[in-house]
């Protein structure tokens, strides 16, 4: 079956008890994992249990198909219910997956399968969809501003913490792109507040501020600042880390489209450094400097130029065969050849 979006946690965290096969796939790599995670803890609370958790490959089951079968027939000498987490899932998998949901081997064992992007002519998203409800395929796509600023209202209250909409919304504003990062920083910033109630802005600030979760910004402050290297170094460090290409492309329509604002602004009459200290949610003090020059460079023909290059990178990533890194990489620098373009 096809889970819903506005489900697709709820289902994460308690499948129903027919359901033998979750499928995770999507951009946002750590949406993927933490949602995998929380899917194999509904069978197994302790993923460290070695004889009720089996990770797998996926090169490991299209090399051995009937060796997943074996272990979804397996019974823990334990006890409990048993979970397979099968991880790098691709098209690959379609032959054995359809093949294993025709007949399903007997037991209770919960299949957990972590995917990357698959698109809608995927057939092992397809089999998976098309299974009923012993399956169940969740999509995972990158959050967008509002809808990870609702995440983060939660994640406070979940540690016992009210947050300062303020607050909120530029931990949203550096955050997004990727769950399991937003998850992590929020954690850091839950352990800094023990003992207080309420997160301000100032505080999120403090804790956040020099994290390595606003790297997402690096390649777009780069290549609007039409510093070349630093921008080859900064996309080399995310495509290092696993960052989804989509997740650095929309990042980087954030921070234009945040130019834009700002330069829309300073046409409107105010200085470039009161157009920055307009800006919601906050620019970060120490990026403040950077912003206002790159105001002076930027005109609003030329950022509406940038914004429609990076719509499509992303819209090529989705329909090309070539590779996502050369799409995104090649738009970035073409806006960086657009920064220093004379105005």
């Amino acid at each position: 079956m096809k889970v819903q979006p506005k489900n697709a946690d709820a289902f994460s965290k308690r499948p129903p008890g027919a359901t033998r096969l979750i499928l995770l796939y999507g951009p946002d790599a750590g949406l993927v994992r933490e949602r995998a995670k929380m899917a194999a803890q509904s069978a197994c609370p302790d993923l460290s249990d070695p004889f009720r958790v089996t990770e797998m490959k996926a090169d490991q089951v299209t090399g051995d198909a009937a060796r997943l079968g074996d272990e979804l027939s397996a019974i823990a000498l334990t006890g409990g219910r048993r979970v397979v987490r099968l991880r790098d899932a691709d098209d690959k998998l379609a032959p054995v997956v359809t093949t294993l949901l025709k007949d399903f081997p007997p037991g209770d064992t919960l299949l957990v399968m972590e995917a990357g992007e698959l698109d809608a002519r995927s057939k092992l998203r397809k089999a998976v969809e098309d299974a009923g409800e012993i399956a169940g395929a969740i999509a995972c796509y990158v959050e967008g501003e509002e809808e990870l600023a609702g995440t983060i209202g939660r994640m406070m209250v979940d540690h016992g913490l009210q947050i300062d909409p303020d607050a909120r919304d530029w931990l949203a504003g550096n955050l997004v792109g990727d769950r399991s990062t937003a998850r992590g920083e929020i954690d850091k910033l839950a352990l800094y507040m023990l003992g207080e109630k309420r997160v301000t802005l100032e505080d999120a600030r403090t804790v956040i501020g020099d994290s390595a979760a606003l790297d997402m910004d690096e390649p777009a402050q780069a290549a609007a600042s039409g510093d070349m290297a630093e921008l080859d170094r900064s996309l080399r460090r995310l495509y290092a880390d696993g960052t989804a290409t989509v997740a650095i492309l929309r990042a980087a329509q954030r921070y234009f489209q945040r130019l834009h604002m700002a330069v829309a602004h300073v046409a409107k009459g105010q200085t470039p450094q009161a157009a920055v200290k307009a800006l919601r949610p906050p620019v970060f003090f120490k990026l403040e400097p950077v912003l206002t020059a790159q105001i002076r460079n930027w005109t609003l023909p030329k950022l509406h130029q940038a914004l429609d290059r990076l719509q499509e990178a992303e819209a090529e990533c989705k329909r090309t065969h070539m590779p996502d890194e050369t799409i995104c990489s090649r738009a970035f620098f073409q806006l960086a050849q657009l920064a220093r373009r004379p105005n």
